[in-house]
């Protein structure tokens, strides 16, 4: 079904998307797809297409390498999206992205450069690993609770000297809890007797959106003042507050400050639709945030492109 609504937004997947393969049929298929990965290997120094089509999946899923892997797959899309889609991309009215896709939508949106946006999501992801590194700590879904049960599990589950919190508010019924693995060890039989339909790992390599990210706040900071960072011709919704951002000074603070602060994906969608945004275009691989709308808004038109 194609998207074929006056006010569209544009969205970008983030990490736990990705998988072996992705961006394989997009550069098979259009050369300015092509282009963009031969442009970011030169910046990354490795081969991105060679990871992202053929993996090893254990070195894909490092977020030193996932994140610009993800980041690049969603620009191509929106690039390939521009040639053959064009009347759609000029009428996209804003953006947003889960996490790591904030960046995809900023560059997206006009607020940094391609090879820019590339180095930063390269230290971002740097950064994320190397404090994940420092203490076990992980992410995880819990299904089929509201926010107020999912705090209450966390209190439960933590003792003292742990962090453990909500910090994907993605939609209703689901939840990602992160912290330290100790903590998450526990989540499970609490959650069940609150009623959880689920409890799921997430392949990420540390508490995500919590204070033990804390030390990469400052390198991610650095990586941020050493490029251009300007307006943006729409507006990004950003994970920290869920409300539109054109300014590159607030854009720029906000990218800082996300990775130790929820991810409010939840209020961001339901902002963009209040503010008249009336369908949505998922633009890399997977249909993890297509998932997300249909419990937000069941509904609501949308699409995906980027898989084939």
């Amino acid at each position: 079904m194609a998207l074929d609504v006056e006010s569209p937004g544009i969205l970008f997947p983030g990490q736990g998307a990705q998988a072996v393969g992705m961006g394989k049929w997009l550069c098979e298929q259009y050369p300015d797809a092509r282009r963009r990965f031969d442009a970011a290997s030169e910046v990354l120094g490795y081969d991105l297409a060679s990871l992202c089509f053929d993996g090893p999946a254990e070195k894909l899923n490092l977020t030193e390498f996932c994140q610009p892997a993800l980041f690049v797959v969603g620009i191509a899309a929106a690039d390939v999206l521009a040639t053959l889609r064009p009347e759609l991309i000029q009428s996209i009215k804003a953006a947003a992205g889960l996490s790591l896709g904030e960046y995809t939508a900023v560059c997206f949106a006009g607020g940094m450069k391609f090879e820019d946006a590339v180095r930063v999501v390269q230290r971002r992801g740097e950064a994320m690993q190397a404090a994940s590194n420092v203490v076990g700590s992980g992410m995880a879904s819990v299904v089929g609770l509201d926010l107020e049960k999912v705090q209450s599990v966390c209190d439960q589950a933590r003792e003292e000297g742990e962090v453990l919190r909500p910090a994907n508010l993605l939609c209703p019924g689901n939840i990602a809890i992160s912290g330290h693995l100790s903590a998450i060890d526990r989540v499970e039989p609490i959650a069940a007797e609150a009623g959880a339909m689920k409890v799921i790992r997430l392949t990420v390599a540390g508490a995500f959106h919590t204070s033990l990210m804390q030390s990469a706040v400052e390198k991610l900071a650095e990586a941020l003042d050493q490029i251009e960072i300007t307006d943006m011709r729409i507006p990004v919704y950003s994970n920290v507050d869920g409300k539109p951002h054109t300014k590159a000074s607030e854009i720029k603070d906000l990218l800082s400050r996300q990775v130790v602060n929820p991810v409010l994906w939840e209020a961001s969608v339901r902002q963009m639709m209040d503010d008249g945004i009336e369908g949505f275009i998922e633009a890399g691989t997977g249909k993890i945030l297509q998932g997300t709308l249909k419990r937000i808004k069941r509904k609501t038109p949308m699409e995906g492109f980027g898989d084939g």
